[in-house]
């Protein structure tokens, strides 16, 4: 896939989730590149970028991270994020106008691994959490992969409203889910306790610093404002409850994850399997089984994910929620969801 191909299906994309201003800005930087203009000169050298690299959401991230800063006035005027409206001529002339004076910068920024800390695929974690309790109901241990900024560590601690008027989670969290999911019902777990929060990622983002916090806000797309919302609030919960955030690759983190007696020990990942290698992936998964292999009834063992898959060979691929139960080794599909995870279907 080139970098054009790729740059529109993330257009598509970004149409169907709800970002008509990301999608306009997407086809109109592949027409500036397909005649050569400005965005030539910043995606220089990303010709053969694969698609899993999230290149365009890592270029508008990085322009929207200088509209965050104050750094970009001229484009403020069209970001709603900042209070702006997006217009789609006037707007992609001041982008423009951004990529030509920053280019160094934004090429700079555009090394870095993108950062989604999507707060709304904590109801595929919190969900999967309680449908685990069902059937094992022990204080969990949480270590996530590709953690990002450790938001999602803290689901237990956001709220989960749903369409009958009933609701999970503390009811003043500054973290509101409306109508977080549907489906089958879930039986709630006042008891479900999380005793550990532990993450890894290549390059983690510290939300309690105002860089950190400056860096996932601007990877929440400007038009869609509820999600900043979710983001904001989240940073707010994180805050007040700490998480062990480390700087390890999946691989290094999960050979030091142990069982633990008295505790389910759960593994959680969501959209990130696609940034590992096809190596990487299959060492993940040999790492988790090994671990899964030494489990027991009381120190048990869950793989609990959030990631786009085939329910057959010839299935299109969903967002599915998926959990997998040691020592019986038992896999579920729980259910799906929307890739920023809202709603979810419980099956």
């Amino acid at each position: 896939m080139d970098l054009v191909e790729a740059f529109q299906l993330q257009a598509a994309a970004c149409e169907d989730l709800g970002s008509p201003l990301y999608a306009d800005l997407l086809r109109r930087i592949v027409d500036d590149y397909e005649l050569g203009g400005v965005s030539t000169k910043v995606l220089a050298g990303y010709e053969a970028e694969p698609g899993p690299s999230a290149l365009a959401l890592r270029l508008l991230g990085s322009v929207h991270r200088l509209v965050l800063a104050g750094e970009a006035p001229e484009l403020a005027a069209f970001y709603p994020s900042v209070g702006g409206e997006w217009d789609p001529v006037l707007g992609w002339e001041a982008f423009e106008q951004v990529l030509q004076a920053r280019g160094p910068e934004l090429r700079s920024l555009l090394t870095q691994p993108p950062q989604t800390n999507e707060v709304g695929r904590s109801t595929a974690l919190y969900g999967g959490l309680l449908r685990l309790a069902e059937s094992v109901p022990l204080p969990v241990r949480l270590f996530e992969i590709g953690t990002s900024g450790g938001l999602n560590l803290r689901a237990d601690q956001f709220r989960y409203n749903l369409a009958d008027g009933t609701g999970f989670g503390p009811a003043d969290s500054p973290v509101q889910f409306t109508d977080a999911w549907s489906g089958r019902p879930i039986t709630p777990a006042p008891d479900l306790r999380i005793v550990e929060r532990i993450g890894s990622d290549i390059a983690p983002v510290n939300p309690l610093s105002e860089d950190g916090a400056l860096t996932l806000t601007s990877y929440i797309w400007p038009d869609m404002l509820a999600r900043l919302d979710r983001l904001r609030g989240a940073l707010e919960v994180a805050r007040k409850v700490p998480a062990d955030v480390r700087r390890e690759d999946a691989l290094s983190f999960l050979r030091g994850v142990e069982l633990a007696e008295g505790h389910v020990t759960v593994i959680w990942h969501s959209a990130m399997w696609q940034y590992l290698t096809p190596e990487e992936q299959v060492g993940a998964d040999e790492m988790i089984a090994a671990l899964g292999a030494q489990a027991a009834p009381t120190a048990p063992l869950a793989r609990l994910c959030l990631e786009p898959m085939r329910r057959t060979a010839d299935s299109p691929h969903e967002f599915l929620i998926v959990l997998q139960v040691w020592p019986t080794g038992v896999t579920r599909i729980l259910g799906h969801a929307e890739p920023h995870g809202l709603p979810a279907v419980w099956e």
